[in-house]
């Protein structure tokens, strides 16, 4: 049987615009980066600040270990996502930035977003992405 067209999910795509508001709420979001063993992504408490996205990791962790020993030229290429889904109304949305992240020094830890880490432990590394690319999607029935 031939599914009914009114009830397929329509896509749309999303400006930039729309998915840094998406984003401003804050939260959990996955840093995507190579760690020398090949692709990793690792779930971050994070808070967007201004065209970056700003998250803290454990001094210890897997995050900062990768990332400061990757950094080239104060920067590495690395993604970010965060999406929400409600199976309920089958509805939601993803967006994606790509740029470079670079550890932040107490200066710029002191002007940046505030970030509230959800997982316990300390949480002293910090990190900005600063979004060259965005992209975003959201699922919805008509």
């Amino acid at each position: 049987m031939a599914a009914n067209s009114s009830s397929s999910p329509d896509l749309e795509e999303l400006d930039r615009a729309q998915c840094m508001a998406l984003l401003g709420e804050g939260g959990i979001g996955r840093v995507a980066f190579d760690d020398g063993e090949g692709p990793t992504v690792v779930p971050v408490n994070y808070a967007v600040d201004g065209d970056a996205v700003v998250f803290r990791t454990s001094v210890s962790g897997r995050v900062n270990r990768s990332l400061l020993t990757s950094v080239v030229g104060g920067e590495v290429r690395a993604a970010f996502e965060v999406d929400r889904y409600d199976e309920a109304s089958r509805k939601g949305w993803s967006v994606l930035l790509r740029g470079g992240v670079h550890p932040l020094s107490d200066e710029e830890k002191a002007a940046a977003a505030r970030v509230e880490p959800w997982a316990g432990g300390e949480r002293e590394a910090w990190f900005r992405l600063a979004a060259r690319e965005v992209s975003g999607r959201r699922v919805h029935r008509p």
